[in-house]
């Protein structure tokens, strides 16, 4: 399928788009996203200003692109939570830790994100379209918790999970941009509210 990242159809092998793209991790690293000019990320690509324009239209939608790459991490940590066994309190804070440590190995990148969100429409649908991604197989999970009597009846299943996730999004932005809490502290907080909206308790 094509990403909607992309301005021609990826091919099964495509060495200059890896390069473009590895090269605005590495620029990124160093430079915040708005510094960051195409010259910058074709120079460390060795490629050419006409082949980055071959494969996207500016570098917000190739950070777009870049985003695609870090899924793969989240959606394992979403299958831990969501298919694994196990007392709720511990897959919880499992989940929560992965996506903690996602962020950690990619926190230029969501630094980079956040900044971009506001300027362009197609990292907005990449970054929303991830989210909403989780939706469905967490209702699945609720659904499935509430109906073996594990957790209580409450408001729709896939209501609530695109709350929690857009909680999640929130933890993000906070991770990213800092604030009054620490690490610790929002991961804790974060446990007890979804413990609390999935299964009416904070703790054991």
């Amino acid at each position: 399928m094509r990403s909607p990242t992309d301005r021609r159809a990826p091919q099964r092998s495509d060495d200059r788009r890896d390069a473009i793209l590895d090269a605005l991790h590495q620029v990124l690293r160093e430079s915040s996203f708005e510094a960051v000019t195409i010259a910058d990320i074709t120079r460390h690509a060795g490629v050419t200003r006409s082949a980055f324009y071959f494969y996207f239209e500016n570098k917000a939608v190739a950070l777009a692109a870049l985003m695609e790459r870090v899924l793969d991490d989240a959606f394992f940590v979403n299958d831990v939570f969501t298919l694994a066994g196990g007392a709720p309190e511990s897959r919880i804070r499992t989940m929560i830790e992965g996506v903690v440590a996602t962020w950690e190995a990619h926190r230029y990148l969501f630094s980079a994100l956040l900044a971009a969100r506001a300027v362009s429409g197609t990292v907005q649908e990449v970054w929303d379209s991830a989210r909403e991604s989780f939706v469905a197989s967490v209702a699945e999970m609720i659904t499935t918790e509430r109906a073996a009597g594990a957790a209580p009846d409450g408001v729709d299943a896939t209501v609530l999970a695109s709350v929690l996730m857009e909680f999640n999004d929130r933890l993000l932005e906070r991770l990213t941009l800092g604030g009054p809490l620490t690490r610790e502290q929002l991961m804790d907080g974060a446990a007890a509210l979804w413990l609390g909206g999935i299964y009416g308790r904070t703790s054991t």
